[in-house]
């Protein structure tokens, strides 16, 4: 997988006065790419595009450079504890996403400069946690490997969790650039998880991610660099023929792995779900997807603020986490089935 280069960069400002901020502008300078300032990474204008699908991708490929200045950190149930993220938005074209909803007009990648702040906020909460250990979601709203090569946020945080008896770090990438990642000082605290899915589902709903065989084997390298190393299942989608797909794919993944990355290993299990608001966003940037969104087939699973999701009905949810989760245990007897939601 091609590493992501942004064809538009923004900066904040004050994003200058830190050394990272800096950096990556004589960075960006020097790959002769265009740069703008914009007053808040929260409201970037003049993202080039005359109808809103082409102003949708250009905002893929355009990378914001800011100052985080919010650091009351959200729960992050079922994953971890709390969210704690070095940047928000991710340039992949999964049709699913989440994102695509809570991103709404502001789809473009944003990293902040200031992760050290970040950081000092995640110390207070454990230390207002302790003696509990605290665990922290660095991929909540982004997929940080993906501009890893730029920031070197992620290696900063996971040194600095390394040295945390009480905390410890979670991420997940559907990227394969980890080389810079594999020698940081993590002694164990964060754990490395990869976003998986069947051929079919990677193929016609996941755009401008690595394959399969390049997560995998992306995994391999983490494995053999002493990370826990986890999967996320996600979305699992029922559609003709799913159950051998996801045979398949979980077979594959035993024949391809390492033996060391199966001593510790982690399932993470998430059905597909929309909301009414994804729903007509997803059909307006990805018109000719083949994601299947039919509300009459689904049963309505309220959430948290009074909102809800559609989600697979119980008895299909049962059959699709019976099998998935059967087949786990067939392929990788030692692994931890964390959650099916």
């Amino acid at each position: 997988m091609a590493q992501f280069i942004p064809e538009f960069v923004f900066f904040e400002p004050d994003a200058l006065n830190y050394p990272l901020g800096e950096e990556l502008y004589h960075r960006f300078q020097a790959m002769d790419l265009p740069i703008r300032m914009t007053t808040s990474h929260n409201h970037v204008t003049g993202i080039p595009g005359d109808t809103a699908n082409k102003a949708y991708r250009n905002a893929k490929k355009t990378l914001v450079v800011g100052v985080k200045k919010s650091f009351d950190l959200e729960q992050s149930k079922p994953s971890a504890d709390f969210s704690l993220p070095a940047s928000t938005g991710c340039p992949a074209h999964c049709h699913y996403c989440y994102l695509q909803t809570t991103m709404g007009n502001k789809p473009y990648v944003r990293v902040y400069v200031n992760v050290e702040d970040l950081l000092d906020t995640a110390q207070k909460y454990m230390e207002r946690r302790a003696p509990q250990l605290t665990t922290f979601e660095a991929a909540c709203s982004s997929d940080p490997v993906a501009v890893e090569p730029y920031t070197g946020s992620l290696r900063k945080m996971i040194e600095f969790f390394g040295e945390q008896p009480l905390g410890r770090l979670r991420f997940v990438t559907k990227f394969d650039k980890v080389d810079s990642l594999l020698d940081a000082n993590h002694n164990g605290h964060t754990r490395f998880r990869f976003s998986l899915n069947s051929a079919y589902v990677i193929r016609n709903f996941e755009p401008f991610t690595a394959s399969f065989k390049e997560r995998v084997e992306a995994a391999g390298k983490v494995a053999r660099a002493h990370y826990p190393l986890g999967f996320i299942l996600a979305p699992l989608m029922i559609y003709e023929g799913w159950q051998a797909d996801y045979t398949d794919m979980l077979e594959r993944l035993a024949d391809e792995l390492i033996p060391e990355a199966t001593e510790d290993l982690t399932f993470e299990l998430i059905m597909h779900r929309f909301t009414a608001t994804a729903k007509k966003i997803i059909q307006v940037r990805y018109p000719k997807s083949k994601l299947v969104m039919n509300e009459a087939d689904r049963k309505y699973k309220w959430g948290k603020y009074g909102k809800g999701k559609w989600v697979y009905k119980n008895d299909e949810a049962q059959v699709l986490r019976e099998h998935v989760q059967s087949e786990i245990e067939r392929c990788f007897p030692k692994a931890k089935v964390e959650y099916f939601t």
